[in-house]
């Protein structure tokens, strides 16, 4: 069972406990991203219970009237077994998904993994066009490289600053650089795509300069933010007509995922304080 503290942060451990959270966000006019819990994954068997988790989650989310879609991580479905494993489960959970009409986000994960993930990415969104999104994160250096690539690709992209610790010859790793870059990336996509962009941020400035941009340049785009994190902002941003799509993660491999939320910010750190004390 779900303890109290990490409901803030996590849907529930099952399926119908995160559709129950998705009608809610709904209700609110706030779109949801499922995400199971799960990942670096090197027994096949793991991988293998996953990915037939996800093609049952499409299957139920094509059978409701939700504003919700898929997301994945790359070692969740294969990648730290083998990069052919992941591209073949990359590949069917996207397929099914397009015959369900029920849209996939791949989350990138650390530098190691950035190449075998845009390959893939590239790839399945040929094949099933916008069917399929994918993130890239702007600490990373090759980042503009890698936006360029991918500008004419139908597939949305999702542009974050980046959670991983890299090392400096390959990343930004003074946040003001990270910000420069954050904005540099965002002002790319909108100036170079008509739809298929989501800036995934909390920041206000930057929420701001993508709807500035947006309303500039006629571009299709959403806002996306974690659950737990700035949700009155979420509601707020919803009700002024912006497309605000939420990242909801569910499942029992909860503790870690709800750990790293606590450590990223002191405010959140409070919370799980005031609720271990129970105030």
């Amino acid at each position: 069972m779900l303890p109290p503290i990490a409901n803030r942060f996590v849907a529930g451990e099952t399926a119908a406990a995160a559709f129950d959270h998705a009608r809610s966000m709904n209700d609110d006019g706030i779109g949801v991203l499922l995400n199971l819990l799960g990942e670096h994954y090197d027994d096949p068997e793991d991988v293998e219970a996953d990915v037939a988790a996800y093609h049952t989650l499409i299957e139920d989310v094509a059978s409701t009237d939700l504003d919700a879609c898929v997301s994945i991580k790359p070692s969740q479905i294969g990648l730290d077994v083998s990069e052919d494993l992941f591209a073949e489960h990359y590949r069917s959970i996207v397929a099914h998904a397009n015959d369900h009409d029920v849209f996939v986000w791949c989350d990138m994960e650390d530098a190691d993994t950035t190449d075998a993930t845009l390959d893939t990415f590239v790839d399945v969104a040929r094949d099933h066009p916008w069917t399929v999104g994918q993130c890239l994160q702007s600490n990373l250096k090759r980042t503009r490289d890698d936006l360029e690539r991918v500008a004419d690709v139908p597939g949305a992209i999702r542009i974050v600053k980046g959670a991983y610790d890299e090392p400096e010859s390959i990343a930004y790793t003074e946040k003001s650089r990270v910000n420069e870059a954050y904005r540099d990336d965002i002002t790319f996509l909108f100036e170079h795509r008509d739809r298929g962009v989501a800036v995934g941020s909390h920041d206000p400035e930057m929420v701001s300069l993508a709807r500035r941009l947006g309303e500039e340049h006629g571009t299709d785009y959403e806002i996306q933010m974690l659950m737990g994190v700035r949700e009155d902002a979420q509601r707020d941003l919803a009700a002024q007509g912006v497309d605000v799509q939420q990242y909801a993660p569910y499942g029992r491999k909860w503790l870690s995922y709800f750990y790293r939320r606590v450590r990223e910010r002191k405010g959140n750190a409070l919370f799980a304080l005031r609720a271990i004390l129970g105030r």
